[in-house]
C-alpha cells in the first residue's frame, strides 16, 4: 500500500478481508451460482464461476461467455490493459426493449499466461444491473465506478475505489 494505510475492517465468522487476498491477483474456479438480470430479463446465469482475487478489492466474479443468453453479448471496439490478466475485450449487452448497457463487462480472450482459467469468460460492473445474485446474496458494486469487484456481506474492507483509496 503507498500512501496512508487505512482502517481494515475485522472479518466477523465466515468473513473474510479482501486486505488479505494476494498482490498480484489469484484466480480460483469456485462453484456458486450468479443470476444477472436486467429489464426483468436473466440475462446470465452459472454455477462455473471464477473469482479474481487481489488486495483491497472485493472479487470480480467471471462467468463463461456461454452463460449468457443467446443475442444479448456483443462484443465491442473497446479494449484495456491490465498489468496483470492482459488485455480485456469489453461487451455490451442487449435486452429487447430496453437501452442497451455499453462496455459493461470485459472477457479474456488469450489472458496473460498466468490466469488460463480466465480465458472465454466475463466480468460485468454490477451498478448497471437491475440485479446481480451470487447464490442468496444480492451484490452491491465495488465503490467508485472503476472497478469490477462484487460486494457481498461475506466480505470486509474498505475497498479499493472508495473516496480516499487512490493512495492505498
Amino acid at each position: 500500500m503507498h500512501g496512508r494505510r487505512p482502517t481494515l475492517e475485522k472479518p466477523g465468522p465466515g468473513q473474510e478481508s479482501v486486505w488479505d487476498y494476494p498482490r498480484p491477483p489469484r484466480a480460483e474456479r469456485v462453484h456458486r451460482r450468479a443470476v444477472l438480470r436486467h429489464a426483468g430479463v436473466v440475462v446470465a446465469e452459472s454455477d462455473d464461476l471464477v473469482r479474481l482475487l487481489e488486495t483491497g478489492h472485493p472479487p470480480t466474479y467471471l462467468l463463461p461467455r456461454t452463460a449468457f443468453t443467446e443475442g444479448m453479448l456483443t462484443v465491442v471496439d473497446r479494449r484495456t490493459f491490465c498489468e496483470w490478466t492482459g488485455i480485456a475485450h469489453y461487451v455490451d449487452i442487449s435486452v429487447p426493449g430496453a437501452d442497451p448497457l455499453r462496455s459493461v463487462g470485459w472477457w479474456y480472450a488469450q489472458p496473460d499466461a498466468r490466469y488460463p482459467e480466465l480465458t472465454d469468460r466475463v466480468a460485468v460492473y454490477v451498478a448497471p444491473f437491475d440485479e446481480i445474485r451470487l447464490d442468496d446474496q444480492v451484490v452491491r458494486p465495488q465503490p467508485g465506478g472503476i472497478y469490477g469487484g462484487w460486494v457481498t456481506g461475506e466480505i470486509v474492507g474498505p475497498f479499493k475505489g472508495a473516496p480516499g483509496s487512490q493512495d492505498w
